[in-house]
């Protein structure tokens, strides 16, 4: 009778796993189709976007708009006075917020009324964009055809959403800005860099590899390469072993508070500023020394040095000095907060097992703390390679003092040369990736052991 009683609830049981795998399969297969049609159809957006930017312009067809852009705008709103101009933006911006709080608001709802504002938002949106934001020459059909298969598109995926139609639109309206902004403001500049690093100075004539050849063999290249990479080596780690340092002894110390302020102070001055006042530092001169380094030298006897002129790299290590200086504030508090929060009990049991400082402070602090000093150690490598001001002030990049950041600049703005400072910022780009990679790495390891 038992097994009588049994038997249905196993047949319902084995009945029931049917449906839902074959729900399951169904579900992957749309989804999956879903993926297929949407890359299908981004490839064609940026087939017919490369196709439209990369047309030779014609003599005397004016871009393509809607009677205006946003830079005619812009032109219009600059020739009027402040007092005017500080009305006008502020309502063009309402209105642009009002219209998309709108759609975000309404367009979503069900109902037939809804479903063709939808519609059309999802057609008339990206037209307005393009047409607006980037009048093309003879771009009429490129706009309309991206602009349906954009806006087919997204109502497509909107309408086959799970959670019902309007929320795929609306998650997207609500994004769109920050993309916007990500894409104009990040993505493109990225990809015209790289571009643009496989051209002439002039940016007409394609070199292939030679701006690269150029970095790692004119000498300005090679010593920037050099000097960013002996930068991002000895400066977190100085900075860190000090600041970690500061963070321990200070912790113990009276006065704990004042102390802290006097090492972070530094770091609230601007480089300019350090490198003005550690320029003093190192002043050299014949007669009367004002640099406190050179004052010294002479009062044991010794003649005057110019140090930001000392090379090779000695005057690198000269600069390095500024922004460890800068930076050591930051590591200690950043430090000082964590091995605070190192339980004490750990460091009670290390104590009652007879080990000395040092090895509790080795094998209890640091490991407690090393999410942190991995944080510290990135976040200053990361300053240190896009480092541009103290090599500014202090040498101009002279007696081969130079890094990727200032080279960069000064390739740009004083010979003109675009191609070798693409490239330049192409290789900064390179260093500053596996950084990043790593920084994201270990976050998510210290979030899996949370």
């Amino acid at each position: 009778m038992t097994a009588t009683t049994k038997l249905p609830d196993a047949e319902k049981r084995s009945g029931d796993k049917v449906p839902s795998t074959r729900r399951g399969r169904n579900s992957a297969r749309e989804n999956s189709k879903t993926t297929i049609v949407v890359t299908i159809g981004l490839i064609l957006i940026a087939a017919l976007f490369i196709f439209m930017v990369t047309r030779p312009p014609t003599e005397d067809a004016p871009p393509t708009s809607l009677g205006f852009s946003l830079n005619s705008f812009f032109k219009w709103i600059g020739d009027l006075g402040p007092i005017v101009q500080i009305p006008i933006a502020v309502l063009a911006f309402g209105i642009l917020v009002a219209v998309i709080l709108l759609l975000i608001e309404y367009a979503a709802r069900p109902g037939r009324l809804y479903f063709w504002l939808r519609l059309a938002a999802c057609f008339l949106l990206p037209t307005l964009a393009f047409m607006v934001l980037r009048p093309y020459q003879n771009a009429v059909l490129y706009v309309i055809a991206i602009a349906l298969i954009l806006g087919g598109l997204l109502f497509w995926v909107d309408y086959r959403s799970s959670k019902g139609a309007g929320y795929f639109f609306q998650l997207v309206l609500f994004t769109a800005p920050a993309l916007i902004l990500l894409l104009v403001g990040l993505v493109y500049p990225a990809m015209a860099t790289v571009v643009q690093s496989f051209f002439d100075k002039t940016g007409e004539n394609f070199v292939g590899l030679e701006n690269y050849v150029w970095t790692f063999t004119n000498p300005e290249g090679f010593w920037s390469v050099i000097n960013t990479i002996i930068w991002v080596i000895v400066a977190p780690t100085f900075a860190t072993v000090v600041g970690l340092a500061y963070a321990v002894f200070i912790d113990r110390a009276r006065g704990e508070r004042v102390l802290k302020l006097l090492i972070f102070m530094p770091f609230a001055i601007s480089f300019v500023g350090a490198g003005i006042i550690w320029k003093l530092m190192y002043d050299y001169r014949q007669e009367d020394q004002v640099g406190l380094l050179n004052a010294i030298v002479v009062a044991f006897g010794g003649q005057p040095v110019s140090w930001l002129a000392v090379e090779p790299l000695i005057n690198t290590f000269f600069l390095l000095v500024v922004f460890i200086w800068s930076q050591t504030g930051l590591a200690m508090v950043i430090l000082s907060a964590a091995v605070k929060a190192v339980p004490t009990e750990q460091m009670e049991a290390a104590e009652l097992d007879g080990t000395s400082a040092w090895e509790r402070f080795v094998n209890v602090t640091v490991p407690g703390i090393r999410s942190s000093i991995v944080v510290v150690l990135t976040t200053i490598a990361i300053g240190a390679l896009k480092i541009y001001d103290v090599v500014a002030v202090m040498t101009g990049g002279r007696n081969n003092s130079t890094v990727l950041a200032f080279e960069m600049v000064n390739q740009q703005q004083r010979f003109q040369s675009y191609g070798h400072s693409a490239a330049l910022a192409v290789v900064l780009f390179l260093f500053v990736v596996p950084l990043i990679v790593f920084n994201v790495i270990q976050i998510r390891k210290q979030r899996e052991i949370r």
